[in-house]
């Protein structure tokens, strides 16, 4: 397959869609990005890179993160974790109190808000440094030693993060929260404010892809068994209320944050990321996911 000219020819086809949408501005941080930038990687589990555009600039990857956490958390209890958050799809916005209020406290899914609130108190009660731990594993995913939290962002999204206050009080109320409410929402803040490009992401998602060999990074120890079912989670609940537009015109698992960035895997073949910092209503990529769409498309590869 030549991906080098295919990703090279999605970028010219993308083009169409730029100006549409906008950045993250509800989030003070992300405001001040350039929104017209485009970046592409391919990373192949045979160690076969291919690019385009934007791939070697950082981005906050927002609840990209979310799958990493998911990670050490079920390596951390296992399937003791499903029993303080779901894995159904939500169909509903990813920061909604109503049906967090009607499940009396159990989030839907370890991907909207709620459930990876939830999941960031896990990992401040179990592991010894949350955050020095947290980040050493996605340097060693992705073979970068550099990768960071934005502690900028992280304030900035904490200086609006009202939604997110009233599900962890939520949460709380329904016994569902462990930890102390601003330290569990700072905690959750700095996660998603990690930094790292495409090409970082794409690295870091080859766990993910390549699930026939034992998932060992960091102490974080997973079965095959599991990573699959990482990805049937990411399939079904990993871009909000659009998960089945996604899995319809793409077919890939995948995980998308409003920093702009969507990760996904071809299971056995590659990993990819897309960025675009411009979204959808629905707080997904608008050039992304067109992009992903044409990659399956030309290529013909997705997992149905």
């Amino acid at each position: 397959m030549k991906y080098q000219e295919i990703l090279e020819s999605i970028c010219r086809d993308v083009q169409s869609l730029a100006g549409l949408g906008k950045q993250a501005d509800y989030i003070p941080a992300l405001a001040k990005v350039n929104p017209d930038q485009f970046g592409i990687c391919i990373h192949s589990i045979h160690g076969d890179i291919y690019s385009e555009g934007d791939a070697d600039v950082p981005f906050s990857i927002q609840s990209i993160s979310k799958v990493f956490s998911l990670a050490i958390a079920l390596n951390l209890m296992g399937d003791d974790l499903w029993e303080r958050v779901g894995k159904e799809p939500s169909g509903t916005s990813f920061n909604s109190l109503i049906q967090l209020e009607a499940e009396h406290g159990k989030p839907r899914n370890p991907f909207i808000n709620a459930g990876a609130i939830v999941v960031a108190d896990i990992l401040l009660e179990k592991l010894p440094s949350p955050k020095e731990n947290f980040i050493e594993f996605i340097r060693e995913l992705s073979g970068n030693p550099h990768i960071d939290y934005n502690e900028e962002v992280a304030r900035s999204e904490r200086e609006k993060g009202y939604l997110n206050a009233a599900i962890a009080n939520l949460l709380k109320y329904h016994h569902n929260l462990n930890g102390e409410i601003e330290e569990v929402l700072h905690f959750y803040f700095l996660l998603c404010s990690v930094e790292m490009s495409c090409k970082d992401l794409a690295k870091a998602f080859l766990a993910f892809a390549d699930h026939k060999t034992h998932f060992s990074y960091h102490g974080v120890d997973l079965t095959s068994s599991q990573v699959k079912r990482i990805n049937a989670i990411m399939q079904t609940c990993g871009f909000y209320d659009e998960a089945g537009e996604f899995s319809f015109l793409v077919g890939l698992p995948g995980k998308s944050g409003v920093g702009g960035g969507i990760a996904a895997v071809y299971p056995m073949r590659y990993s990819v990321v897309v960025w675009s910092p411009r979204l959808n209503q629905k707080g997904n990529s608008i050039m992304g996911m067109k992009a992903l769409e044409l990659l399956t498309t030309k290529t013909r590869e997705s997992i149905f």
